[in-house]
């Protein structure tokens, strides 16, 4: 009997102890904010794509000079201090290099407000390239990798502020040599930082052709974010795609029926096919536009919580699922860590 005691307190030990080393490596991920790092676990509430400014004026003239961060900040902030009843602890901010984004602005709002946000590093050659570097042309996958993943390592510009996720942008219908390009620094970037790869899509073929690349060079697809999945109508597609462990973003909520009677659709098949887990939802909301009177107008962050969560739980969502969503799978998605493909 006491031997069996013995033997029996010499599992609990070894039981305890494993649970201590699996609890001690979830607590050691983190997530790369524009105020330093955090856990993964205190991410808390999460908008996974938003935006806080977004410049289309032509490359040569993007300038921290065509705005004052100051009227940024007066008109900007509000938005996010509406969130706080809702408890967001952390906004994603997807505005990528050459369209406006500006990292120290960023982490004054995010003083201001007690959020956390993630800002980012790569380049969208989405809109017909018109957000690129003159020098794309000549330059490699590997020496763009360079760029970012220098990024990454020092922070962005002189500023220290350091990119906690990849942010590229493809053509849909047009899927070419510049994109394929893009992709394969993303994956290279992803590989030396562990920073997940964010890329605004769209439609399914496109997000496969980057799984493919993803594969070529050995990259899993639960590093990739397949963004805007909400355009792809074939349910089926956008099934295919999630149980490859990809994750299917969701994030053009707006504050209409129409829209949230869809996003309600998405939810409840990606619910009937126990894909939940793979599943980010956000708005793709904002901004102030630089060029237009007092920065144009500023779509609210709040619809998932005063319109589209209220009515999936209405039709049956539990808190543990809609939490699901938006606690755990970002914390699990924007988590910096390598996930190489996993050989056969």
């Amino acid at each position: 009997m006491r031997h069996s005691l013995i033997k029996n307190a010499d599992i609990y030990l070894l039981l305890v102890s494993l649970l201590f080393t699996i609890s001690c490596h979830n607590n050691d991920l983190k997530v790369i904010t524009v105020t330093g790092e955090i856990p993964a676990s205190k991410m808390g509430i999460t908008l996974t794509h938003e935006h806080v400014l977004v410049d289309f004026a032509p490359i040569d003239s993007i300038t921290p000079n065509r705005y004052n961060k100051d009227s940024v900040i007066m008109k900007v902030l509000p938005y996010l201090e509406e969130l706080r009843p809702y408890k967001v602890s952390t906004f994603v901010d997807c505005t990528p290099e050459f369209l406006g984004k500006d990292p120290q602005l960023l982490a004054e709002l995010s003083r201001k407000s007690g959020i956390n946000i993630l800002t980012n590093t790569g380049w969208y050659a989405a809109d017909n390239k018109k957000h690129l570097p003159h020098e794309i042309n000549d330059l490699s996958a590997e020496q763009i990798a360079e760029i970012w993943i220098a990024e990454a390592k020092n922070g962005i510009g002189n500023t220290g502020i350091k990119p906690g996720f990849i942010k590229i942008g493809i053509n849909d219908f047009n899927f070419s040599e510049t994109d394929k390009k893009l992709v394969a620094a993303a994956c290279i970037t992803h590989l030396e930082t562990g920073l997940t790869i964010m890329s605004h899509t769209g439609l399914a073929s496109a997000a496969l052709a980057q799984l493919q690349i993803l594969k070529q060079y050995g990259v899993d697809p639960s590093a990739f974010i397949w963004t805007h999945a909400n355009v792809e109508t074939k349910m089926e597609n956008t099934l295919a795609i999630s149980q490859m462990g990809c994750w299917v973003a969701f994030d053009g909520i707006h504050d209409t029926m129409v829209a949230i009677s869809w996003y309600q659709k998405l939810l409840q098949f990606m619910k009937s096919t126990r894909q939940l887990n793979r599943v980010l939802l956000s708005h793709d909301a904002g901004w102030y536009q630089p060029g237009k009177p007092n920065g144009g107008e500023i779509r609210p962050y709040t619809a998932l919580f005063n319109t589209l969560i209220p009515y999936v739980m209405h039709e049956g969502f539990t808190k543990e699922e809609v939490d699901q969503i938006i606690v755990k799978n970002p914390a699990e998605a924007f988590a910096v860590r390598v996930r190489k493909l996993k050989k056969d």
